[in-house]
Formats: C-alpha cells, structure tokens, sequence
C-alpha cells in the first residue's frame, strides 16, 4: 500500500470506505465514504447518474440513488432505492400546446417490495380531458401488471432499461398521438419486513377495535 493510501486510511482516525454497487448494477464502484466505525456508514445515501455507471454521457439525465446497507473490511455495499430523471431533461420535453399526462402508483412487487412509480406522458398535440384521462388509466393498468409479474430488481430493470415507458406508449399512443413517454421516478418505500411489520400492526389495531366493540355490547 503506499504512503498516501495508508495516510488516507488513517486520516483522522477514520477509515475510508469505498461504496460499491449491488450485483444488479455489476457492483460499480460509486465512489468513497469516511467514518470513524463500521456502523457509522449504514444508512448513507449516495447519488450518481446512470451514465457514471454506464461510462456513457447519453445516460446522465437517469439519476440513481443507492442506500449502504453493509460494511465488509474496506468495501460499504448498498441496494438500490431511486431512480429519477433530472429537472432539464423533463423541462426539455415540454411543448407548447401540447399536454402532458403524469400518475402516481404505488404497487407492490412479487417479493414483496412497496414502490412508488410516477410514469409521465407527453402528446403531439393538445389532449381533451377524456384523451388525458384515458392515458392516465393505461398507465396504471400497465404499471399494475408490471409489478403483478416481477420482482422489485426485474421491475427496476424494465424501468431503467425504458422498456416499461415502451409498453406504455405502445398502447397509449392509439388513444392519442404521443411524442414520448418516460418514467420520471421510481422510489422504494418499502422492503418486505417492513410491509410485514405494517400488516402485522394493523391486525393488532383491528383486533383491539374488536375487543372493545365487544366489551361495549
């Protein structure tokens, strides 16, 4: 190791971390985090783009979110929590007289995973009312079936990769002329001991509204 490597280790009695990348993401390196112990690195966030990732600038307008979860020796490993697309690209695609169409769903996937997912539609041309609404039930239609039918990394995936915006436009664009579809996020709420734990309370508060309508008959 060389002296500047062993000076950065020990820099201030904190060690360095470097955050890689879960294997869906083909463990990326995302960059470097310091703290003085192991358990001071959980639950940092760290933001990158697709394109860092992907070495491709085409991709920097995707930006990813990824949470450390672990720590092993000099290595902090993360899952990933977000996609989003950037403010200037989503400003680009606006066009006067045109109408824009935007849902929020949250679904659960088959593991068991809570996800928000915000899909957004851009026309040729000015929709009515019924044209936006319409559209809008695709959306959640398909964004439904997505989740019915994958896990939370093979739903990442499909957004990331543009095939669930593909699917959507496939079938939106025969209500109205479409000029593009994007998903401006996708976010996870919730992991499955989570949602266990959220069932688990709500039948406590259920049982105890039963108890007590009981005891007031």
């Amino acid at each position: 190791m060389s002296e500047r490597s062993v000076s950065k280790q020990q820099q201030d009695g904190k060690r360095w971390y470097t955050v890689q990348a879960p294997e869906q993401f083909d463990r990326a390196e995302l960059g470097e985090t310091i703290a003085e112990e192991p358990q001071q690195v959980v639950g940092r966030t760290i933001e990158t783009t697709l394109g860092d990732i992907k070495d491709d600038a085409g991709s920097d307008n995707t930006k990813l979110t990824f949470k450390i979860n672990d720590v092993g020796s000099d290595t902090a490993y993360t899952e990933f929590i977000k996609h989003e697309l950037t403010r200037d690209y989503l400003r680009s695609l606006v066009r006067r007289g045109a109408s824009k169409t935007e849902a929020n769903i949250t679904v659960v996937t088959t593991d068991d995973y809570r996800v928000k997912i915000q899909p957004v539609a851009f026309t040729t041309k000015k929709a009515d009312n019924s044209q936006e609404h319409a559209i809008r039930r695709v959306m959640i239609d398909l964004v439904n079936e997505a989740a019915e039918e994958r896990t939370f990394e093979e739903l990442a995936d499909s957004v990331i990769e543009g095939r669930l915006s593909s699917a959507i436009y496939g079938e939106a664009k025969q209500i109205y002329p479409l000029r593009r579809v994007e998903v401006t996020k996708l976010e996870l709420e919730a992991r499955p001991e989570e949602l266990a734990e959220e069932e688990a309370t709500a039948v406590d508060v259920d049982e105890d509204d039963v108890a007590t309508d009981v005891a007031d008959d």
